[in-house]
């Protein structure tokens, strides 16, 4: 094995490679430096060591390191065949000297104050041009703020969004990167090797700099959150409206992936649908309690949409249905107050009907799509990140949990018109609206007066009515904030008078 030159290895490397050559000549053994990793991961939790083993399989040489070592040998025991490409270090000193400069190094550790320490604990050790890759599911206002305070120095910091779970992180997830276009040209080939394939082409790319990767994955999760919601209302129809059991909305579902809705969720719904609990024998999903959880994603992108004036209402609504599922002791001392609403007689055509609710889910979803893309291109222009919106379409293609048919068709529609005001008023998806507005209307009317709750697939409806108004109801909204504050209004008209004749004081016609 040739002896490499010193000019390899910077001051980290160097100082860890002469200690061992100091041990080896103690000792009477010629050695050298193993191979450096091509890039290194602090964090072996669920997401980090699937993440991992993922990049050793692609062939890549990954140096780890968990603050309990225990973790990292027992990781390392556990990988089998990889271990050839994996590099276990106990001190972030051989930690460092394993990777390759300039360093990218992924931290793969709950988000928030932890990644602030683990960066500060990292800086010591690093070198000019080595890269800090926060990974975890962060908001991205922080990574803009951990990118704004290394723009003085030598070190720079990637804020990546990765979707898929455990299984898109160790067999290929949707990657979404935001940082410096030289920061990404150095973990390209790694993070395009392991990322998920549509077809081919990877599910991967660069955003644009600083949060533009974290505000994506932000919005992916909302997009999540609505049309997780929305089928869990369909579920509850077909349910509650229809009197079906699990394993037959489980067929349900599984028909509808063969078609228009074919994805990832509608998939796993059929899946769960039908599962068995292995202790009672009952359907499993009979046996949850139905309060949902969530860790805030939902809720980010919904206060960045206010934040920038942007409607999305459908997200809004369905972060609105997780918190009200949360209050299930109050619900159930309402329905002892209340009661529940008399049924109302499931449609006669049934077959008519389960057409009815599988076009109206597509309705609403695209409802959820158009508004989270429009939340990004607002915060395109707002943060100069230029994100390029038929390439987000289609790394969201696959590996991610919204994946679906429906992506392929976003990309086409945004590749043709980049710059289009929304994506319902897209050719595409225009006739796709008209084709399923009259389903998703009578599939809320039915709920409505059966007193099912479907917050999101109303709010997609009233979305759809509203945006394609041309002359709502603001102008008395308009006449009030004038009457009792006087704010003023423009006029259909265009006359430059911009206050009401309500009473002195407040009019002004001067």
């Amino acid at each position: 094995m040739p002896q490499p030159e010193w000019a390899d290895f910077d001051a980290p490397c160097l100082a860890v490679f002469l200690r061992r050559c100091q041990i080896a000549s103690e000792i009477k053994l010629e050695t050298y430096p193993v191979e450096q990793a091509e890039i290194g991961l602090i964090g072996l939790g669920v997401m980090g060591a699937n993440l991992a083993l993922n990049i050793a399989e692609k062939g890549n040489k990954i140096a780890v390191f968990n603050r309990t070592t225990e973790v990292t040998k027992k990781f390392y025991a556990e990988a089998g065949a990889l271990q050839g490409q994996i590099i276990p270090c106990e001190t972030m000193e051989d930690f460092i000297a394993a990777i390759r400069p300039p360093r990218p190094i992924i931290i793969m550790i709950k988000a928030g104050e932890p990644v602030d320490q683990q960066m500060e604990q990292l800086k010591p050790y690093l070198s000019a041009g080595d890269i800090m890759i926060d990974a975890g599911n962060a908001n991205f206002r922080d990574t803009m703020r951990r990118f704004e305070s290394l723009k003085d120095s030598d070190l720079t910091f990637i804020g990546m969004g990765v979707s898929g779970g455990e299984e898109g992180a160790r067999h290929g997830p949707s990657i979404m990167v935001g940082g410096t276009e030289e920061s990404w040209k150095r973990v390209e080939k790694v993070l395009t090797s392991i990322s998920a394939k549509f077809h081919g082409e990877p599910c991967v790319a660069w955003l644009g700099e600083n949060g533009a990767g974290h505000f994506v994955k932000t919005i992916h999760n909302g997009i999540e959150y609505a049309d997780m919601q929305m089928i869990a209302e369909i579920y509850g129809i077909l349910r509650d409206g229809l009197g079906l059991d699990a394993g037959a909305i489980g067929d349900v579902f599984g028909k509808w992936n063969t078609g228009r809705l074919n994805s990832y969720l509608i998939e796993i719904s059929e899946k769960v649908l039908k599962a068995k609990d292995p202790i009672s024998g009952k359907p499993m999903v009979d046996m949850i309690v139905d309060a949902a959880g969530q860790k805030g994603t939902g809720k980010w992108s919904v206060i960045e949409a206010q934040n920038m004036g942007v409607a999305a209402t459908a997200i809004e609504a369905a972060v609105a249905g997780r918190i009200l599922s949360s209050q299930k002791k109050e619900r159930e001392a309402a329905e002892t107050i209340f009661g529940l609403p008399e049924g109302v007689a499931a449609p006669k055509d049934g077959m008519a009907f389960l057409a009815d609710l599988e076009n109206a889910l597509l309705a609403a979803k695209i409802g959820a799509y158009a508004q989270g893309f429009a939340v990004m291109a607002a915060a395109s222009k707002e943060y100069n990140w230029n994100l390029p919106m038929p390439t987000i379409a289609k790394i969201w293609r696959d590996g991610c949990i919204i994946r679906s048919q429906f992506l392929d068709e976003i990309t086409s529609a945004f590749t043709k018109d980049p710059d289009a005001a929304n994506l319902i008023v897209t050719p595409a998806f225009s006739k796709m609206v008209k084709e399923t507005d009259g389903a998703l209307r009578r599939v809320v009317s039915y709920a409505v007066m059966a007193g099912l709750p479907v917050p999101a697939l109303s709010s997609a409806l009233s979305y759809f009515d509203a945006y394609r108004r041309s002359r709502g109801t603001a102008n008395l909204i308009q006449a009030q904030r004038d009457f009792f504050g006087a704010h003023g209004f423009d006029r259909v008209d265009g006359a430059d008078k911009h206050h009401g004749p309500w009473g002195s004081g407040l009019a002004d016609f001067k």
